[in-house]
């Protein structure tokens, strides 16, 4: 348990197979199931430890067959288990805006296009309203913005519904996305529903 507790938090906002787990704790002579690791990363989430989410498709194969991207609950946990002892700005930012979504009741999942490109977030809103999300904290490397760009644009194929956004620590020096994705500064993103229930 605190082999995946450390695992799980020092690779915050990243993919975690429980199949490759497995396979490292047998390299290292640990003798456990794989079932109990399932049961393991279910009590970490009930505990409030951490969040996974799962790969976005109708395919329940292809849901259990994909990694899941694991997120801690307190980003302050971050700092903690990073073996350089520093957060990621953007995966601490990915985590704020997960809980965000979460937090607004949102159905969140990750994205991982037929190309092979990748989209933090697809959210689904009790409503049925979709959108795919990119969180980036630095814009400035025109090749940074079109990767978001490319990702958001080949993952829109498949949600067609769903809006395009980008969400940013500060507005890019230099290149706007297309009109077709809208680009959010994160605190105003963060702001919105509070400011909508109080007006």
């Amino acid at each position: 348990m605190h082999w995946m507790v450390r695992q799980l938090l020092a690779n915050a906002a990243g993919a975690f197979s429980i199949n490759k787990f497995h396979a490292d704790l047998k390299s290292h002579g640990v003798a456990v199931g794989k079932d109990t690791l399932h049961a393991y990363l279910a009590h970490l989430e009930d505990a409030f430890l951490l969040s996974s989410l799962d790969l976005a498709s109708d395919s329940e194969r292809r849901r259990q067959v994909n990694p899941r991207k694991v997120y801690p609950v307190d980003t302050g946990l971050m700092a903690l288990f990073s073996r350089s002892g520093n957060t990621n700005v953007g995966d601490a930012l990915e985590t704020a805006v997960l809980h965000e979504l979460q937090r607004r009741g949102e159905q969140v999942n990750y994205v991982r296009t037929h190309a092979g490109f990748a989209v933090d977030f697809h959210a689904r809103s009790l409503t049925g309203r979709e959108a795919l999300l990119q969180v980036c904290a630095d814009l400035d490397s025109p090749d940074t913005l079109a990767r978001e760009v490319r990702a958001l644009q080949d993952a829109a194929a498949t949600w067609p519904e769903a809006t395009l956004q980008i969400i940013t620590l500060n507005a890019p020096k230099s290149g706007m996305p297309p009109p077709e994705i809208q680009l959010h500064l994160a605190a105003d993103w963060l702001l919105q529903r509070q400011e909508a229930q109080q007006g």
